[in-house]
């Protein structure tokens, strides 16, 4: 298993039960293969540009152990769901 971090963005004018279940909801879809190490909310912060008339975001960072395979389903879900604003996916190093 290899160990990755994945950033994402989530629109704010996300009521805050919400954006707990998105939060856990890609938590669950990680450790059905792999494990989650962490979860980093940031909360609130301003984007560096204009997401979707938007100039803040909610970011929260995760750092897991997966397998590769599990990444493509884990940013498909994350292109699906409509909140998530924007998204990355990282590998870390060794």
């Amino acid at each position: 298993m290899n160990k990755y971090e994945s950033v994402i963005i989530i629109n704010p004018s996300v009521e805050e039960e919400a954006s707990k279940s998105l939060i856990q909801k890609f938590a669950d879809l990680i450790n059905t293969e792999g494990k989650v190490e962490a979860i980093n909310e940031m909360g609130k912060r301003k984007l560096a540009y204009e997401i979707n008339k938007k100039k803040e975001g909610y970011y929260v960072v995760y750092d897991f152990e997966a397998k590769p395979e599990l990444i493509a389903e884990l940013e498909r879900n994350y292109r699906i769901t409509d909140d998530v604003m924007k998204f990355i996916v990282i590998k870390k190093e060794q």
